[in-house]
């Protein structure tokens, strides 16, 4: 490994690590490529929205960070949720609906894209009991669902989930920085692992 430069190290110290943890990271250190000034605003930028609040822009974090299976990110968007008042269930809350949403977007996305009316007609049979009273609240878990959606790339999910959240009076701003949030925390999970 190379020496560690000023702007990986000011990514490590976000993280609270100490050492290059991948190859990637190697690489870019090795010129200070400038993508990593880049990385280091937009990460940035996932801690705060005009539209969400900080809590839910950890919940919201965290939720991606699980369902990328990212454990640095994890660790930091679990402590950054629950510094700014997010509680034990709404974390364990964001994680599922990770894992929950991972089976939707693939069985529905199977769906979509055969397009068959008997699949349509057969039933999931997936439990879905998270999504009746989530403690996070119907909107905000929606608006969880939608950037995971979003991430996986089911186009039925994400269409779902974003009419659900304007039926429930979720305006056009948060759902947006919702997704972008989600693409962000993608992202770093690239460089950051």
């Amino acid at each position: 490994m190379s020496e560690i430069r000023d702007t990986t190290r000011d990514i490590l110290d976000i993280f609270g690590i100490t050492e290059i943890t991948n190859e990637s990271l190697n690489i870019l250190n090795q010129t200070d490529f400038k993508y990593l000034r880049d990385l280091k605003l937009n990460f940035n930028s996932t801690l705060t929205s005009e539209h969400l609040s900080e809590k839910e822009c950890g919940l919201l974090g965290l939720s991606i960070a699980a369902n990328n299976q990212n454990a640095i990110l994890i660790k930091y968007y679990t402590n950054y949720a629950l510094n700014n008042g997010a509680t034990e269930e709404e974390v364990a809350e964001s994680i599922s609906c990770a894992s929950l949403l991972a089976s939707n977007n693939v069985f529905y996305r199977f769906r979509h894209f055969t397009q068959k009316e008997k699949y349509g007609q057969i039933p999931a049979r997936i439990r879905m009991q998270l999504m009746m009273k989530p403690v996070t609240g119907k909107e905000f878990f929606e608006l969880l669902s939608l950037a995971v959606s979003a991430v996986n790339g089911c186009e039925l999910c994400v269409n779902a989930h974003e009419d659900s959240l304007i039926k429930l009076g979720c305006t056009e701003e948060r759902i947006f920085d919702a997704v972008r949030i989600a693409s962000i925390v993608t992202a770093t999970g690239k460089v950051i692992y």
